[in-house]
């Protein structure tokens, strides 16, 4: 469930957090990401933008490793355990969901949604929370951020912190070891995207790889399963945009 911002008041306790009161100036925070730089240290910078931000608590997650089960796909995170397991089926089918389109408008645009009902965070945590979603390189990434109940964040420093997050990203070593993973793809599976890519269907791709059209259909499915696309239109243009095909 998403939410405005401005239907993020909670029962007349809202406020907005100050940046003397809590958060760093745009230019200390730049100054301590400078330091952080070369350290490899992504956990030190997302404490570092959450606390510029007047968030509690930090999850920084790689969309791509997201499946049904396991937790790979957290890249740093200090939320309770229990809350990040629970929470880890809800990201995948609401990631699986979503069209290529949605996912690309909603880059550096914060978003705020609730809980699942069965999920109780810590105590004074809001059960919204907000989530931002950047890209570095062709890997799609989501901060999200738990806070205090009661707090309005702001926009603006939302929006800063989700370029900020990027540059904290980028240097990795997490985002690097699986940048050429290619979203694990077997090179069956790449062959098939290729294929629908040049307009053949599973009967012509049979017979151009000497292979059945069941299995043929297996693959593609396999491949909108871990794309997290639901048709084969948007695995094309999914491939395309990650330079896969």
């Amino acid at each position: 469930m998403e939410l405005s911002g401005v239907e993020m008041m909670t029962e007349g306790r809202s406020y907005t957090e100050s940046a003397s009161s809590r958060g760093l100036s745009r230019e200390q925070l730049v100054r301590r990401l400078s330091v952080l730089a070369g350290s490899n240290n992504v956990q030190a910078v997302m404490r570092l933008l959450a606390d510029y931000v007047g968030a509690s608590h930090f999850l920084l997650a790689r969309y791509d490793l997201i499946q049904e089960q396991g937790l790979d796909f957290i890249v740093a995170s200090n939320w309770p355990f229990d809350l990040v397991r629970r929470l880890g089926s809800e990201l995948a089918s609401g990631y699986a969901r979503s069209t290529e389109l949605e996912k690309c408008l909603s880059l550096l645009t914060p978003s705020f949604a609730l809980l699942p009902d069965d999920i109780v965070p810590p105590d004074d945590i809001s059960r919204q929370y907000c989530a931002l979603t950047f890209c570095v390189g062709r890997t799609r990434f989501s901060l999200m951020l738990l806070f205090l109940d009661g707090i309005i964040l702001s926009q603006e420093r939302l929006r800063e912190v989700g370029l900020f997050a990027a540059y904290g990203s980028s240097f990795g070593e997490n985002a690097d070891a699986r940048t050429e993973r290619d979203f694990e793809l077997t090179e069956r599976e790449l062959e098939c995207l290729f294929w629908i890519a040049e307009g053949k269907t599973s009967d012509e791709i049979a017979v151009i790889l000497g292979i059945s059209r069941n299995t043929i259909n297996n693959y593609i499915t396999s491949v909108m399963r871990k794309t997290a696309t639901k048709t084969r239109s948007e695995a094309i243009a999914y491939a395309v945009r990650n330079n896969l095909v």
